[in-house]
């Protein structure tokens, strides 16, 4: 998928990309339903962008296969005009829509998947930045509920959210890496399904990116989040799954020149695959009889899905 995440890098690197460029992009080479949608919010606006492709088997033909979700979570591809070109923090769109691309270009082929996939991201070549330990963040132009309000989408029936985690001294490798799989305010272990593909896409022992309860609770609670990658578990009853984009040292996400193409590759390759799998069945985010039992002694913990007691300092 190296063509394709090089394809989208050279259209992204751009002052005056907009989502509906990507649009016209994605159309040409063979995508139908794409939607954008300009949002402006305190400090700025951004352009979301979502994208369906429909499978054989799938809702979109009236039949029962899963959509997968795929979101690209970010704060903007740029930081201008502080910063000039694309930042780390692009990394996540850059994925989401290589996979879009990837999956337009397979069509065209006459390769379709079994399932739907729904790909969402936005684009915002000139997002803030913001203080972060130990190196900075970048902010964005709207807040994460606005932006789980437009990348979710009650069709997916599960979710890889994908994220730039470089600014962090617990997940210090090249590459990617996976997390455990959150639902309804629930850390659950780490799918074997999941770990399957990830070796078999890497060649190598997986990476599991560590997370926390704190991670999976909404921004705005005044308690630190790793990044952003598990806000869409705060939005949904489905099942989450980071992939957290990785570097050996903490690198900001408003740094430029500190995105890797093969990296970015290897995580796309991972969401295709974990696409074709999930479609047909045999790729699980969970154990659902391990989940009836959860519920069934403990019960759904979605108060942690809210801003909980908002009287608390």
């Amino acid at each position: 998928m190296l063509k394709q995440v090089i394809e989208v890098m050279d259209l992204l690197d751009s002052a005056q990309i907009t989502g509906s460029q990507v649009s016209e992009y994605l159309k040409k080479r063979g995508i139908q339903e794409v939607s954008v949608k300009k949002i402006k919010g305190e400090k700025g606006g951004t352009d979301f962008i979502k994208i369906k492709v429909p499978g054989t088997r799938g809702k979109t033909a009236g039949r029962g296969a899963p959509t997968l979700g795929v979101v690209g979570r970010l704060g903007g591809i740029g930081a201008r005009p502080e910063q000039i070109g694309l930042v780390s923090d692009a990394d996540g769109a850059v994925t989401a829509l290589s996979v879009a691309l990837k999956l337009a270009d397979m069509q065209a082929k006459g390769d379709r998947l079994p399932g739907d996939v729904i790909v969402a991201t936005h684009i915002c070549p000139d997002a803030p930045t913001q203080p972060h330990k130990p190196v900075p963040f970048m902010g964005s132009p709207v807040d994460i509920a606005t932006m789980n309000r437009h990348e979710m989408d009650p069709e997916m029936d599960a979710v890889l959210s994908i994220d730039t985690t470089k600014g962090n001294r617990i997940a210090n490798w090249m590459g990617f890496a996976i997390t455990a799989t959150a639902k309804e305010g629930w850390v659950l272990r780490v799918s074997d399904s999941l770990l399957d593909v990830m070796e078999t896409v890497t060649g190598r022992p997986p990476r599991v990116c560590p997370i926390t309860t704190q991670d999976i609770t909404p921004y705005g609670n005044g308690i630190h989040h790793l990044n952003s990658i598990m806000q869409p578990a705060t939005a949904t009853d489905k099942p989450v799954v980071g992939v957290a984009i990785t570097t050996e040292v903490p690198v900001p996400g408003c740094g430029t020149g500190a995105s890797h193409p093969t990296d970015i590759e290897m995580a796309a390759r991972f969401c295709l695959e974990v696409a074709k799998q999930y479609g047909k069945g045999v790729c699980s985010f969970y154990d659902e009889s391990e989940w009836a039992n959860i519920k069934a002694r403990y019960g759904p913990l979605k108060q942690l899905q809210t801003l909980g007691n908002q009287g608390a300092q």
